[in-house]
This record gives C-alpha cells, sequence and structure tokens, in this order.
C-alpha cells in the first residue's frame, strides 16, 4: 500500500491482515460493548427490579463515556505515543466489564457501563490514528473501510452471542464475555502492534496543550464539516440499535430469537458497502464517492419518511429502505474519517477524538429524539434518519467539501 504522510513519517512494516485483524478488533469495542447484550435487556430489567426504559440509560451510559474518553486518548496519543493509550484503555475496560458482571443495582451497573465506555473508547480513537500514521489520504480511506470488514462483523455475531450467553448463564454471562474480549485484544496488542507515531507528531503536541491543539482543529471549517457530515452519518446507525428491539420485536412482533439476523442484515450492508468504497476508491477520489454516497443516503431516507408516515407497505418497505440509509454508512465513515485526518497529519489523535466523540454525541441526541417522537413505531426512526442524513449532506457540501470537484 502506498505510504508518504504529509509528515513525511516513515511507515513501519507489518502491514498485512494481522494488522488489519487486530485495528478492526480494536474499533469493535464500541458495538461488541452495545449489540452484545442488547438481547439481554429484558432480563436485566427483571433481575435488578427496574424498568425497560431504565435498562435503556445503561445504553445512554455507554455513549457518554465514549464521546467523553475519546478528548483524553486522541491527544494523549499524540503526546506519548499510540501503544500506551490503548493498553490503559482496554485495562479500564476490563476492570469495568468484571464491575458490570458482578453490578449489584442498576444504578451501579449504569455507572459500570459508563466506565467501561471510557476504557473501550481508546480502541478506536487510537487505532485511526495509527491508520493516519501508515497511508496517505486516499489509502487511509481504503484502510478504514477494509476495518468495517472486521468491526461490522460484531453488530451481526455479538446479538447472536449473546443470545447464546443469555441462555447459558445469564445477562452477566455477557460482560465476563467482554472482559474475555478485552483481555485477548490487550494482549494482542501488546506483543503485536508497533508503534507508529511520527517525531513531527510528537513535537507538535508538545508545543501545545491538548485543549489549544482542539481549538485549533475546530476552526478549521473543513474539519467541522468532516466531523458534522460523518457524526450525523453515524447517527442513524445509533439510532437504529436503540430502537429496533421495541420495533422490530415489540411493534412487528419478530420473535426475539430472530432479533439477531434482522438486525445483523444492515450490518451486513454496511460490511458490502465498505468494500465497495475499497473499490470505487481505485478509481474515484474520497471526495467524489462521499458526494455520491451522501446524495443516494438522502434519497433513500426520504422514501423511508414517507413510506413510514403512510403506512404504505408496513415491515417490507420499512425494512429495505432503512438497509439502504444504513448502508450509507459503509461509504461515508471511512470517507469522512480520512478527509478529516488530512487536513493535519500532525494532530491525528486528536483529530480522531473529535471525529469519534462527534459520532457518539449525534448518535446519543439522535437516540433521545426517537425516544422524544415516542410514536413506539417506525414514523419517529424515519423522522431522525432523515434528518440526520439531510444535515449530513449540508455540512458535506456547505463545509467539507465546499471548492472541491465535483463528481
Amino acid at each position: 500500500m502506498t505510504g508518504g504522510a504529509a509528515d513525511g513519517a516513515a511507515r513501519p512494516s507489518g502491514t498485512g491482515w494481522g494488522l488489519v485483524v487486530l485495528l478492526g478488533a480494536l474499533t469493535a469495542f464500541a458495538p461488541m460493548g452495545i449489540d452484545m447484550y442488547l438481547p439481554s435487556l429484558p432480563a436485566i430489567g427483571a433481575d435488578l427490579g427496574v424498568s425497560g426504559a431504565y435498562t435503556q440509560v445503561t445504553v445512554s451510559a455507554f455513549l457518554a463515556g465514549m464521546a467523553i474518553g475519546q478528548f483524553f486518548y486522541g491527544p494523549a496519543s499524540d503526546r506519548l505515543g499510540r501503544r500506551g493509550p490503548i493498553l490503559a484503555g482496554v485495562a479500564l475496560f476490563v476492570l469495568a466489564s468484571c464491575a458490570c458482571a458482578l453490578a449489584p443495582t442498576a444504578d451501579f451497573l449504569i455507572a459500570a457501563r459508563f466506565v467501561q465506555a471510557l476504557g473501550g473508547c481508546a480502541g478506536a480513537v487510537v487505532a485511526r490514528a495509527v491508520v493516519r500514521d501508515r497511508f496517505d489520504h486516499t489509502e487511509t480511506a481504503r484502510m478504514l473501510s477494509l476495518l468495517t470488514l472486521v468491526m461490522g462483523l460484531a453488530p451481526i455475531l455479538a446479538p447472536l452471542l449473546g443470545g447464546v450467553l443469555l441462555e447459558l448463564g445469564g445477562w452477566r454471562a455477557n460482560f465476563w464475555a467482554l472482559a474475555l474480549f478485552g483481555i485477548a485484544v490487550g494482549l494482542a496488542t501488546l506483543f503485536r502492534l508497533e508503534e507508529s507515531r511520527s517525531e513531527a507528531t510528537a513535537l507538535q503536541a508538545r508545543s501545545e496543550s491538548p485543549l489549544a491543539a482542539l481549538g485549533a482543529l475546530l476552526k478549521d471549517p473543513r474539519l467541522v464539516g468532516y466531523a458534522l457530515a460523518g457524526g450525523l452519518n453515524g447517527a442513524t446507525l445509533f439510532t437504529w440499535i436503540s430502537a429496533s428491539p421495541g420495533l422490530i420485536i415489540g411493534v412487528w412482533g419478530i420473535p426475539a430469537s430472530v432479533f439477531g439476523w434482522v438486525f445483523g442484515l444492515n450490518a451486513a450492508g454496511v460490511i458490502g458497502a465498505g468494500q465497495i468504497n475499497r473499490q470505487l476508491l481505485l478509481r474515484y477520489t474520497p471526495e467524489q464517492v462521499l458526494r455520491g454516497a451522501s446524495a443516494v443516503g438522502v434519497v433513500a431516507a426520504a422514501f423511508l419518511l414517507a413510506a413510514a408516515f403512510t403506512g404504505w407497505g408496513g415491515m417490507w418497505s420499512v425494512l429495505p429502505l432503512i438497509f439502504l440509509v444504513l448502508s450509507s454508512y459503509g461509504f461515508m465513515a471511512g470517507n469522512t474519517m480520512a478527509g478529516a485526518l488530512n487536513v493535519d497529519p500532525r494532530r491525528a489523535g486528536s483529530i480522531s477524538a473529535l471525529m469519534g466523540s462527534a459520532s457518539f454525541a449525534a448518535g446519543a441526541a439522535a437516540s433521545s429524539l426517537t425516544a422524544a417522537l415516542g410514536d413506539g413505531g417506525a414514523l419517529s426512526v424515519a423522522v431522525t434518519l432523515f434528518l440526520a442524513m439531510s444535515g449530513s449532506a449540508l455540512a458535506l457540501r456547505t463545509l467539507a467539501l465546499k471548492g472541491t470537484a465535483r463528481v
């Protein structure tokens, strides 16, 4: 693959499938941490004596932790190196997962989930910086798309595994499994991941405070555009994650045992789109792919809103349109991240943190909006997805890609 980032740093060896799997596993902490225990939410509520709505707070707490923690690990990885922050975060994730498994009350579980996310976010934010350390702009986009092949398996397999663990050992078994996952990834990082931070990045980080770095980045309209475009597009996934159990099982009456398969189909769409994106990037620039994918996503969201509002086709029209909207993430995520990292490669860790936090913050806001609309059916999901896709397209065209060549 092509090297040559803006800072001219030498690229370390070892960019084969072993690195891809490891970086994919590091980025999978979030989907594993969210999706694995989704089938267990009713059991958690029954065991801890709280309502279904209260158990949803454990999801919100995890999203909040993912959004906040990245602001620490990103700048720290620029200043201290990539490996140390990852290992510290994974250790915290493992300890918090054990605490979740032993939680005596719902409030304790909510707090432990927040801390679990504070640890888990290290893998994702630093892994993206590692990719930018090693590759140029277009190759970064291709590599990030390749990672969706690895991390995209998590939303497919995690609910299925979670359902099996629920049957075998109850809901607490899910968190013991997450602790083991963290230990395995931590050991792989310790023995297999080489340090990739360049000296130029280290010098830049030492010359300014983390707040100064983030302030400088927020003054760049292109970076703000990429953050909003990627974050709002990613919010469609978080909306679906939070709303899908109630919609699929509660409204449409699909058995809980089948939920994981229906949920996983959309993850398969994201994986497929990511691999199509890799091939498109052999002929087109990331900016050109972003324009096309964003337009298609907005059109699909508009049709989804119309179908949900009129009730036309019911589940059989809504589900395929949701599939199309969510699949746009496979094109948007890697390309918006690569575009943002290309704004200033010397601040790759801080940019990765900003982009990741924007995504989780937008996801939390979108999930809250869906709940506030409160129709209990597909319409609230459709409204949120349409607003998110429209906002993403607007930020892309007016900020991130303003003045760039069109397809």
